[in-house]
């Protein structure tokens, strides 16, 4: 029987379903959030456990996993290790016909998705209402909170099955559906009837993501302004109607980020440490990646450090290169993504010897000293739910150039003529999304750094930021409450109820 309330002392249990955890598999930032939630909950007196894919990297990386507890599921055998990783407990999902075999997570080796990716994360879904409805290892889950497509068939399989742990529906970006033909619904044990617009159907087609939005009892995403983004039509995808239709339903919360990983005070990566009360020992930082990049002494540096995509405005970035070079500032860049973007960051590079400097591929290493060393982080997203590369900016008083969207209007503060005599500002939003706007920002940063108090202020209003995971696991841990004293939204009583499938 579920529990209806939580005494004082009570540990609220949490199941959390994801494709990705920071340290064992990454390819973006929901890898960050879901390795940093458990900590961060624990605090709020929730015990989170987490269920993931036993890809070859993770079984790889995962140390001391107890022997496997068989699962005879719908889609096909597996097997759960449970294992430790970074304090929290960890149940990896070991289905090797499904998880065993080269390339990432999405991708085979050659790029292209696996064919039979709508199977891998369904098995996932399958396991984890196995675990909300019969337990595992003695731990039954108060609370299933599943994370983007890859996760969006877990609160179906939780309404299909009547199986009573309320259910979290995080979107951590919209733009990734989870959509497969309409031929394999028949294979994922779900009733025939949520074959429906009013259920997992999307233009004809299944959307594991459209499954979590319409069945779970509450939804999450990523940021306040990005909540609101997804109830209009140029930021949803086609979600827009029923993001707007579950709108009392749906919370933006802010991620955070690990402020022991990302600590500029003790940090063994960066060559000079720093507070905010010594943040001229920053400039030790950018004269040694300089050396290191053979760039230009002493030029004010920006820097980039994102996966190389249109969605990040990286074409926006090497349309202005020229601009950026001409108006006096070193250029740094640092990802890998777009093969063309990537072509283009080298062809920037050449064209600008000693000013402009690039790595491609991803090195974590390298991200924390770019983020000790450079005045600026450029960070021109056509849309972003919540960005973590401008908090850890903030964190290292690198301060963040954003277009203003998402989780970057939430997070960084304008320098406005009134939040700078204010004293408050953080960082400076693009007035216009275009090459010529990045331009126009960076004049506005040359005059902030003209004026050394001004500069200084700013950048240890950046460090002194809140970018903690504190208050957003408050947050989270108030949500999941709410829902298991049964404030959430019932399933018998959805607004878009079950009677419309006819």
């Amino acid at each position: 029987m579920q529990r209806t309330d939580l005494r004082e002392g009570d540990a609220m249990k949490v199941l959390s379903i994801t494709s990705e955890m920071y340290p064992l598999v990454k390819t973006g930032g929901l890898a960050d959030v879901c390795g940093a939630l458990p900590a961060a909950l624990s605090q709020q007196g929730v015990e989170m456990r987490v269920l993931l894919p036993g890809y070859p990297s993770v079984l790889a990386a995962a140390r001391h996993c107890g022997g496997p507890t068989p699962l005879d599921l719908p889609l096909g055998p597996a097997a759960l290790r449970r294992c430790t990783v970074a304090g929290a407990t960890v149940w990896i999902l070991d289905a090797p016909e499904l998880y065993d075999r080269p390339g990432g997570p999405y991708q085979a080796a050659d790029g292209r998705d696996h064919g039979d990716n709508w199977k891998r994360f369904g098995l996932l879904a399958q396991a984890a209402a196995r675990i909300a409805a019969k337990g595992a290892e003695g731990w039954r889950p108060d609370i299933v909170h599943a994370h983007d497509w890859q996760a969006g068939l877990v609160p179906a399989y939780l309404s299909a099955n009547a199986i009573p742990a309320p259910s979290v529906q995080t979107i951590h970006n919209i733009a990734f559906p989870g959509r497969f033909p309409a031929g394999i619904f028949g294979s994922l044990g779900l009733p025939s009837g949520f074959f429906d617009m009013y259920g997992v159907e999307f233009h004809g087609d299944v959307s594991f993501l459209k499954a979590g939005l319409y069945f779970a009892d509450a939804i999450t995403t990523v940021s306040p302004t990005y909540a609101e983004e997804l109830t209009r039509p140029g930021f949803a995808h086609g979600f827009d109607g029923l993001i707007r239709d579950r709108a009392a339903d749906v919370t933006g919360i802010l991620n955070g980020i690990d402020t022991a990983e990302w600590d500029p005070a003790a940090d063994r990566l960066i060559g000079r440490r720093f507070t905010p009360r010594s943040p001229g020992r920053r400039t030790e930082n950018r004269r040694a990646l300089g050396s290191a990049f053979a760039l230009a002494e002493d030029s004010p540096l920006v820097s980039v450090i994102s996966r190389l995509t249109h969605q990040k405005g990286i074409d926006l970035i090497f349309e202005a290169a020229d601009d950026i070079v001409a108006r006096g500032f070193n250029l740094i860049v640092l990802g890998t993504g777009d093969p063309a973007l990537e072509t283009a960051a080298h062809a920037v590079a050449t064209r600008h010897p000693g000013r402009v400097g690039v790595h491609i591929g991803h090195d974590e290493a390298l991200a924390h000293r770019i983020q000790a060393g450079t005045d600026a982080l450029l960070v021109p997203s056509r849309f972003e739910p919540c960005g973590l590369t401008q908090l850890c900016a903030l964190r290292y008083g690198a301060l963040p150039v954003v277009a203003p969207t998402g989780g970057l209007i939430d997070s960084v503060i304008d320098a406005t003529p009134a939040s700078l005599a204010a004293g408050v500002a953080t960082g400076i939003h693009l007035r216009e999304l275009s090459a010529r706007g990045i331009g126009a920002a960076l004049d506005r940063l040359s005059a902030i750094m003209a004026d050394p108090d001004c500069h200084a202020r700013m950048i240890r209003n950046a460090m002194c930021a809140d970018v903690s995971w504190s208050a957003s696991a408050a947050r989270y841990a108030a949500l999941y409450a709410g829902l298991v004293a049964g404030r959430g939204r019932s399933r018998d009583s959805l607004s878009l109820s079950a009677a419309k499938r006819g």
